[in-house]
């Protein structure tokens, strides 16, 4: 009994640790700044992506298509943003939780000016040849 109990706490304690490795992996990459072209390109009316913007730069980012590298899956990231959503509506989750969407929408953002520096980069290449 004791065994299962402990083995209970274990499988718990490394689902948390996972989840905030996770979450560190996320806001560091979203952390990375953006060009200066990404503002004209997104199309936002601000320089830096908002919690609101997740949708756009979801769109954006099926439209941006990736030239010689494999496809980004943002399946979990969107999980990950809807069910922060869901907490938004609790008032004692409220900040939190807007900024953990901010930096969802913010990820995606640098996935998205990666793909655009990588493709235009890659048209130059084309063209030069």
């Amino acid at each position: 009994m004791i065994s299962v109990v402990i083995l209970v706490l274990m499988v718990g304690a490394m689902a948390q640790f996972g989840l905030h490795y996770w979450r560190s992996l996320i806001a560091g990459f979203a952390a990375q700044p953006l060009s200066e072209r990404f503002p004209a390109f997104s199309g936002l009316a601000h320089e830096n992506p908002e919690a609101e913007d997740f949708g756009a730069l979801l769109s954006l980012h099926r439209l941006t298509p990736t030239l010689g590298r494999r496809q980004d899956s943002l399946s979990t990231i969107r999980a990950y943003y809807t069910a922060v959503s869901v907490l938004c509506k609790l008032p004692a989750l409220h900040q939190w939780a807007q900024r953990e969407m901010e930096t969802c929408s913010r990820y995606v953002a640098v996935l998205v000016d990666q793909r655009l520096t990588q493709n235009l980069a890659y048209a130059a290449e084309m063209r030069s040849r």
